[in-house]
């Protein structure tokens, strides 16, 4: 079967259920006997099913083909159509029956991709972006959560191809159940890019559907404004200048240096991080009062605008006993100390957030109970010991936003001066389902219940934010901790996965404000590049919350004095307040050397690093 728009032209093969697809300059082609299914007994490939037969076709908005599939309590439909309008190929899996219960669909099958060729490469939103060459020497083949949409491992649902200037890009319209998976070898000379259908609540109960547009000409900043164009069709797109207009305290906040700073540690015995050695090293305290006199220190030294993100702040400290929290440490000063700190951040005209939690439940919470945990298949409850709190399952969402309204209205009745807020992990872990029956809640419901929690703190004049950017969220987060590339959060002795590229800055820089790293590597690169590169924000200060986690390796990082940390600050955030409302409208690698890097905004404003001498030119 064949169709045509314009230059493209598709073509189903009946046969080996490859899609087809020619453009001028290049073919694109599904590769053959990849597309599966898992079932609790077995894996079924397509090809394999016992009758699939194949009709033409049609709408008013399109044409192509579908193909119904029958096999031992198994049916299901996939239609694979393109627009009239503009030539955007459509696919959609569809269930029919489900006897039994699947575990994940791959389909379509990923394109054919193998040249040993660096002009070849796959686009990947693991964290800010990746680009990864055919020729790339290290394997990559494990993402962050599995690779689920929604999480670090891809901040927005889409990934792409490149071939010698001609590419595709793969949206995932559905994709709270869906994940993507990536198979690279050491030195390529391929790679592997394909979705994984997963089911909801146990099925997979609805259509599943996404979409490809291909390219001539391109790259991947092709890619970036091709996709801004489809948020905005969306709805997906609130500026910060919308979000400024709803709450002034969002232009208060562009420009400030970052403050990360804890009150309260106290890690308990059966935490994994817990010192045996040397229990000592296990608690500690700063008072409010003590953290006051440096908000004072800092006014002195000249910052004009700084927001402090407070750890540990809570009677029992950081990472414990979650949601149950309350009061204010009362050995660092209770509510009153907390309130004499929140007024002179707000003397100084300066902003303050704190950190909060509300997926992880942790048995010594004075409500835990596990019938309100995360239930997964067969009434198991997903639990660890990894934080400084021990032993802990998972809220279920469901309860997140009630939980964050019964803590602020206390923490608000204090007349604590909160201009900011940051509940952790949101943003960053995959969605939760849980099948409990008196509380279910699938993934699209679980974001949307998160989604809620950042919509209470903008209705109380709170700025929200939470651990990383995604693209679900950004219709109220305002800022994040960070949203690093993905080889800032390992050891500089680990390998890169590929070559770091802005690829969410370059959708959704003018939407929300990311503070960068700041260290300079012993004998590597200064984060503070990175940071002007992308016009963002500036950490001042950032006390690691864990040892040699979340990107933290303090061992590896010059020392630097506070007067140089300052002025570094300083240059960082007056380029902040010149492109904040900006769109980051084009990036590249100077004579395709990944070292030289520029970007330009939407105004003109151009920044260019060198990674080799570690300079950097605004202009």
């Amino acid at each position: 079967m064949e169709w045509n728009w314009k230059n493209l032209t598709f073509s189903f093969k009946e046969d080996t259920l490859q899609i087809k697809i020619h453009t001028p300059d290049t073919n694109w082609i599904t590769q053959k006997h990849r597309a599966y299914l898992l079932t609790d007994e077995r894996k079924l490939y397509f090809h394999d099913i016992k009758s699939i037969s194949h009709i033409p076709y049609k709408n008013g908005i399109g044409e192509g083909v579908l193909t119904h599939y029958l096999d031992d309590g198994l049916a299901f439909d996939t239609i694979i159509w393109s627009e009239y309008r503009n030539g955007t190929l459509h696919f959609e899996w569809i269930p029919i029956k489900e006897d039994k219960n699947i575990k994940e669909v791959v389909w379509p099958s990923p394109m054919e991709f193998e040249a040993y060729d660096s002009h070849w490469y796959s686009l990947l939103n693991l964290q800010q972006g990746l680009l990864l060459p055919n020729t790339w020497k290290e394997e990559l083949t494990k993402l962050p959560f599995d690779g689920q949409f929604a999480s670090s491992s891809a901040y927005m649902p889409w990934f792409g191809q490149i071939k010698n200037r001609n590419g595709y890009m793969c949206i995932c319209e559905t994709y709270w159940d869906c994940a993507y998976s990536v198979e690279h070898p050491a030195n390529g000379p391929y790679t592997n890019l394909f979705l994984r259908w997963l089911p909801s609540m146990g099925h997979m109960c609805y259509p599943r559907k996404m979409q490809m547009h291909f390219y001539q000409n391109c790259d991947y900043n092709t890619l970036c404004k091709e996709y801004r164009l489809y948020a905005e069709e969306k709805g997906k797109v609130t500026t910060l200048k919308e979000k400024c207009a709803k709450n002034p305290l969002v232009d208060k906040l562009i420009g400030s240096g970052f403050v990360h700073m804890g009150i309260k540690t106290f890690v308990q015995k059966d935490s994994s991080f817990y010192d045996q050695k040397d229990p000592e090293k296990n608690n500690s305290i700063t008072s409010f009062s003590k953290r006051a006199e440096e908000i004072l220190h800092y006014k002195k030294q000249g910052i004009k605008k700084l927001y402090l993100h407070l750890d540990g702040w809570a009677q029992y400290g950081y990472d414990n006993n979650h949601p149950d929290i309350l009061p204010a440490c009362e050995e660092a000063g209770g509510w009153e100390g907390l309130k004499a700190l929140s007024d002179t951040i707000k003397n100084c005209n300066y902003m303050l957030g704190l950190h909060d939690q509300y997926r992880d439940y942790y048995h010594r919470a004075a409500s835990y109970d596990p019938a309100y945990s995360v239930h997964t298949a067969n009434a198991k409850r997903p639990s660890h010991a990894s934080w400084a709190g021990g032993h802990q399952d998972y809220l279920c969402s469901a309860f997140a936003p009630l939980y964050v309204k019964r803590n602020y209205t206390e923490i608000l009745a204090h007349n604590i001066h909160l201009e900011g807020s940051y509940l952790d992990v949101f943003t960053c872990n995959e969605p939760d389902e849980c099948i409990h029956p008196y509380h279910p809640v699938s993934r699209r419901q679980c974001l949307d219940n998160r989604l809620e929690c950042f919509s209470y703190m903008q209705s109380q004049g709170i700025l929200p934010s939470s651990e990383e950017v995604n693209e679900w969220a950004l219709s109220q987060l305002v800022y994040c901790h960070y949203a690093p590339y993905d080889f800032q959060m390992h050891a500089s002795s680990e390998p890169r996965k590929g070559i770091p590229v802005p690829l969410f800055n370059l959708v959704y820089h003018d939407c929300v404000l990311i503070p960068w790293p700041m260290e300079k590597q012993k004998g590597g690169d200064d984060f503070m590049l990175y940071a002007l590169l992308n016009g963002g924000g500036a950490y001042l200060r950032k006390d690691a919350a864990y040892p040699n986690t979340d990107g933290m390796f303090e061992n590896e990082y010059e020392k630097l004095s506070e007067e140089e940390c300052i002025k570094r600050c300083q240059i960082v955030a007056q380029l902040q307040e010149k492109v904040a409302y900006q769109k980051m409208v084009h990036h590249e690698f100077i004579h395709h050397d990944p070292h030289l890097q520029k970007t330009v905004f939407e105004d003109g404003t151009t920044i260019t690093i060198d990674l080799y001498k570690q300079t950097f030119k605004i202009q």
